[in-house]
């Protein structure tokens, strides 16, 4: 069996920047099995299946170790796929039926824009040992609120946010799916920065999260009083990423760039079959 299979680096403007995620590109339905496989088998912190269905595509999201609700880095690379492959017109929406519901991608020029609904942000006390986990000092968290079953944590400085070199092993014993954290910043053009842990769902370092913008976009819109920013993640690869934030929409825009492409070749019977 040999299927499409790309790898692309999003929110990147060059190759080994961003973040890397592979796309899978079906005919049909795959079974879970294969697609948990596989995605072990690209060990990224994304692995992004779909294929034909209804007015776009069907698109599912697996870490190395568990099939995700929402991935904005992987749904970019696989807008970016279809364009650059010419499944797509240039001047065509893609549109992916998720279990996140019905999400949208356009593109312009080398920019693509995401669509998506933002995370409801609800105030959350101290977590116990959090601060620890982090490396940090209980003095260095300014607030902790959260999203979804994920926590994110506002730290005193950037520098903090940069510097940060968390015990994964505890990290992943806390109760939250995943930890952020994001502070202000003070370079020019950059509105905030942030770094994403998920080390219990096999991701200990996410370099570009898509998905958490969606929530910090209204979080640091409300802060900031604006509705246009610029984040940086200041992973060790890093990623820029330009936001926009309406009543019931964030707007997420960024490059790809693919750095594989090729086939995957999976021997008759290695596991499971297409649906």
């Amino acid at each position: 069996m040999n299927t499409p299979l790309f790898i692309v680096d999003a929110f990147a403007d060059k190759a080994f920047t961003g973040n890397p995620a592979a796309v899978c590109l079906l005919e049909n339905p795959a079974d879970e099995a294969f697609m948990a496989k596989t995605a072990a088998e690209m060990n990224l912190s994304e692995t992004a299946f779909l294929w034909p269905e209804q007015d776009g595509y069907r698109l599912r999201w697996f870490t190395p170790a568990v099939e995700v609700n929402l991935c904005g880095h992987a749904t970019l690379a696989s807008a970016h796929v279809l364009w650059e492959t010419g499944r797509l017109g240039s001047h065509e929406e893609a549109r992916f039926h998720t279990r996140s519901g019905l999400l949208r991608a356009t593109k312009s020029e080398e920019m693509i824009s995401l669509y998506f609904p933002p995370y409801e942000i609800t105030a959350s006390p101290p977590i116990a040992g959090l601060a620890a986990a982090l490396g940090l000092e209980e003095a260095h968290v300014l607030e902790t609120v959260r999203y979804a079953d994920n926590v994110l944590v506002r730290l005193d400085h950037e520098t903090r946010v940069r510097g940060l070199c968390p015990d994964f092993v505890q990290v992943a014993k806390l109760q939250p799916r995943a930890v952020a954290v994001t502070a202000e910043c003070a370079a020019d053009r950059i509105d905030f920065v942030s770094r994403f842990f998920a080390p219990g769902i096999g991701v200990n370092e996410d370099p570009v999260t898509g998905s958490l913008h969606t929530a910090l976009a209204p979080y640091w819109a409300g802060r900031l009083n604006r509705t246009q920013l610029t984040a940086y993640q200041a992973s060790v690869r890093g990623g820029m990423l330009q936001l926009e934030v309406s009543q019931d929409l964030v707007t997420l825009s960024g490059r790809a760039v693919t750095v594989v492409s090729g086939q995957f070749h999976v021997p008759p019977g290695a596991v499971g079959e297409l649906l």
